[in-house]
């Protein structure tokens, strides 16, 4: 599902930003099968994950359907539209609006590989054409 484009999916915290990444690889998916995919790694319980689905349903990143006495959980954005409003959240905060001095920043703190740099030098140039 894509938001309108004027909309900007709210706000999700790291913690509910890994439950999403589970959503956004399979899904729909239970409540105990988001726990098996990220409860080990995180030192998280399944009550934890459930809060974690309550918040992401209630921002609408996250959808339910009943199944039986159970919910299956499915994101109700698409990883491009939040990962694009973050991003864009971020120069906003960050650099003023402006990506150059992000990007400057990343050279400057030497976090860019030479593959970062050879994608972005081929993106600057599908752009401009």
């Amino acid at each position: 599902m894509a938001l309108p484009k004027d909309e900007k999916p709210e706000r999700i915290s790291e913690a509910e930003h890994a439950v999403m990444e589970v959503l956004w690889e399979r899904s729909p998916l239970t409540a105990t099968e988001v726990c098996d995919a990220v409860c080990e790694q995180r030192d998280w319980s399944l009550a934890t994950v459930k809060t974690l689905l309550s918040r992401l349903v209630a921002k609408q990143a996250a959808a339910t359907t009943p199944d039986g006495r159970r919910f299956l959980y499915s994101p109700a954005i698409e990883r491009t539209a939040y990962t694009g409003a973050e991003s864009r959240r971020l120069v906003d905060r960050l650099f003023g609006g402006r990506a150059a001095p992000l990007f400057a920043q990343l050279a400057e703190a030497e976090a860019l590989s030479e593959d970062d740099l050879a994608e972005m030098e081929a993106l600057l140039k599908e752009l401009r054409k």
